[in-house]
This record gives C-alpha cells, sequence and structure tokens, in this order.
C-alpha cells in the first residue's frame, strides 16, 4: 500500500464546551469577532473563574439513564462527544465499521467524595493523635466501589458500551501529555498499517471543587476578577482557567476514507511530543526541538493555535519560541485557544487540534481571541496550523495539522 494511502486523516470531529456543541457552532462563534469571545462564570467557585459547560442533552448521546447514572460527569461529557465524532463521521449506528474502531483516549482521574474530603480536611488532631485519626478515618470512610468507578479507562469502557466501538482500546494518562500521546500513538498506527480507524479523544469537567483544589495546591490556578487574557496573566500572578469540554476525532487511514467515500477536514501531518525536567528554558528548547522537526519553511505564514495556559513561567517560554520563529523570518499567526475555551488538562491539544482541522477544511483562520500581543489581525488562508502543547507541570508537545490532498 502507497505511504499516501497510509497517512492519518481526520473525518469526523466532536467538540462540546463552554461555546456549544458542533463543528458548526464553534466555528460560528469563534470566526466572527463579534462572538470569538469566553463564557466565563466567575461567581459559582469564586475566586476562581470557570468556563463552564453549555447546556447538553445528554440523552441524546446516552439515552439510557442507567448508563448515565453510573457515569461521573466527565464521563458523560467524554462519551458525548464521542457519540458527535462518531455521527460526524458516518460511523454511528454501523456495527461493522464500529466493531474495527480502535479507541485512544486521554484521561485522568475520576471525581472525588467531597463529602469525605472536607471531613479529612477538617481534622484538627495533632502529632500523634494526627495520624491516629486519619487512619481510622480512611479505613472507614473509603470506598472501594467509589475508586473503581474512578478508573481513568471506564472512559474508553463507557464510549464501547454506549456507541458500540469495540476495537482495541488504549487510555493515556499524563494531564496535558495525555492528549498528545492518544493522538501520536492512533496516527502511528494508521501510518505502520496497524489501524484504518480510530477515536481518539478526552473529557475534562473543570466545575469540580476537588479538581480546583488539586490544581490550586499546586499553584497553577488563576485567581480573582476580572478575566484576563493568557497573555495577559503574568502581571497579576499567572494561573490557569479551567474549562469543561470534550474533545474527540475520528482518525482514518486515507485508503480506508476514500473506500467508504468520506472527505477529510484536515491531515495529522506529524505529532511529537517531549519531557523535561522543567529547569528554565528547558520547556522552550524542547518546543523549539519539536517545531524545527516540522521543517516548515520561512518567509512564510505560520497559523498557530497555542495551547497557552497561563501559568507561569512555560507560557512566558512559549512567548519566546514564537519570537524565534519570527526571528528566523517564519510569520506566526498566534491563536491562544484556551483564551476562549478554558484550560482542559487531557483535552486539551484534542481540542486544539479539532479547531485547526475545522479551519483548515473552512479555508479560513479565525480572528484574534484577545486583543493582547501576540494576538494580532491577519488574513490566512491555512494550509497547515501548528498546535501547540506545553504542560502546567511536565510534558512538551505539538502537532502539524495539514490540509489534506
Amino acid at each position: 500500500m502507497s505511504g499516501a494511502a497510509q497517512r492519518a486523516y481526520i473525518t469526523g470531529i466532536g467538540l462540546v464546551s463552554s461555546l456549544g456543541e458542533g463543528t458548526e457552532t464553534h466555528w460560528e462563534r469563534l470566526s466572527n469577532p463579534l462572538t470569538a469571545k469566553p463564557e466565563i462564570d466567575e461567581r459559582r467557585f469564586s475566586p476562581y473563574p470557570v468556563h463552564p459547560l453549555a447546556p447538553v442533552a445528554f440523552a441524546q448521546q446516552i439515552p439510557r439513564t442507567t448508563d448515565q447514572r453510573q457515569m461521573e460527569r466527565w464521563q458523560r461529557i467524554g462519551a458525548y462527544a464521542a457519540g458527535l465524532a462518531l455521527a460526524d463521521a458516518g460511523i454511528a449506528g454501523n456495527q461493522e465499521l464500529l466493531d474495527r474502531t480502535d479507541l485512544s483516549i486521554a484521561a485522568g482521574n475520576g471525581e472525588r467524595d467531597l463529602a469525605f474530603d472536607e471531613q479529612v480536611l477538617a481534622t484538627d488532631d495533632h502529632g500523634a493523635a494526627l495520624d491516629a485519626g486519619l487512619n481510622q478515618k480512611l479505613m472507614t470512610g473509603l470506598r472501594p466501589t467509589l475508586y473503581l468507578g474512578q478508573l481513568s479507562n471506564l472512559l474508553a469502557a463507557n464510549i464501547s458500551i454506549v456507541h458500540g466501538a469495540t476495537g482495541a482500546s488504549r487510555t493515556f494518562k499524563g494531564e496535558e501529555t495525555a492528549g498528545v500521546s492518544a493522538l501520536e500513538n492512533a496516527a502511528q498506527r494508521i501510518e505502520n498499517g496497524d489501524a484504518d480507524l480510530v477515536l481518539v479523544g478526552g473529557a475534562f469537567n473543570a466545575e469540580r471543587e476537588d479538581m480546583l483544589l488539586a490544581c490550586e495546591l499546586e499553584g497553577s490556578l488563576y485567581r480573582g476578577a476580572p478575566y484576563r487574557s493568557v497573555w495577559e496573566r503574568s502581571e497579576h500572578g499567572g494561573g490557569a482557567v479551567l474549562g469543561s469540554i470534550g474533545a474527540f476525532l475520528v482518525i482514518e487511514s486515507a485508503s480506508h476514507a476514500r473506500s467508504r467515500g468520506r472527505n477529510a477536514y484536515a491531515r495529522v501531518g506529524a505529532v511529537r511530543s517531549d519531557r523535561t525536567r522543567r529547569r528554565p528554558g528547558e520547556a522552550m528548547a524542547a518546543l523549539a526541538r519539536i517545531v524545527e522537526a516540522f521543517s516548515i519553511q520561512p518567509d512564510s505564514a505560520l497559523p498557530v493555535l497555542s495551547g497557552a495556559s497561563g501559568i507561569e513561567p512555560v507560557t512566558r517560554e512559549e512567548r519566546q519560541v514564537i519570537a524565534q520563529l519570527r526571528a528566523s523570518g517564519v510569520r506566526p499567526v498566534v491563536r491562544a485557544f484556551g483564551n476562549v475555551l478554558g484550560h482542559t488538562r487531557e483535552a486539551h491539544f484534542l481540542a486544539g487540534v479539532a479547531l485547526a482541522a475545522i479551519a483548515i477544511a473552512k479555508g479560513a483562520f479565525y480572528p484574534p481571541f484577545c486583543a493582547a500581543s501576540p494576538e494580532e489581525h491577519a488574513d490566512v488562508r491555512p494550509d497547515h496550523i501548528l498546535v501547540t502543547a506545553l504542560g502546567s507541570w511536565r510534558g512538551e508537545g505539538a502537532g502539524l495539522i495539514t490540509r489534506a490532498e
């Protein structure tokens, strides 16, 4: 089989976020400067703003209430977005195709028992009494069934149960890098001839007190109002504003898509990842190496969908890579999609890839998502789009999404 036939194409997209659901909704919102604005809730979890999920009728993709009840919210978001992607690719309901649809999922841990966590945090004993008190609480309060309900691979399991996608399944963990690895693995398997059809995706529920607590403990959240873009937060302490999202892609070999008469949004040109210790400058150097490997030609416009989170110093290091590109003769046209979707951890990179594929299929790039540098107005017809992903703690990655031949 020819190399072209083995290339990985995006033939379906399922996207649900604070802006709504579906490719057309996201394109209409984000391609218009008047509506390319974030949806923010600054009050519910004050002082931490979030991008809340738009109203979703989960029953449209998860019809059985018993299935919905046994899923946590992040799993419902993921199963819903997966259904949108399968329907968009013309696979939903076709059991012969679903039986050959592999899954490559980026997922974090499940949601916690908040009432029990509050009891643990409220423990006011000291010294040896503290250890004994905590042990007693943990032995009597933790429920094995709750732990089992939190397993990361349950998202893939629920997608298989609800939508009938029963091919091989792989789950990737590791926050932002999990999404990079999920797509990288799926594309490699298609290019190597090991798969023809892969459902790739992730989901994140930002509207969780336990998640906000975990992020606050690592010092990665932006505090307070007013809301500022990821490029403007450095002077105000930096930090991410989390967003709820489900982002899924159907990745397909060219020959398989052609055999069933499907057009593609775009092609997965390349995906690369790295992992540094995050000493000063290491994230910048890793991202620069990845971009250099993509062999982007000087004297050309390069649309960039940046996964910048607002967390420092890594956001500043990404800006330095953008400046290096400009100095080398490349003209980066930057849009940080976290400005409009929020930072979505495991699903973040995949959401950026989805937006890149939509823009390439539409033949136009997005207007600036904020008024701050490095985002500026430019008319670009994107033949390729760079999507970046620098993890809040570790992990560096990027993908080059190109026009489908």
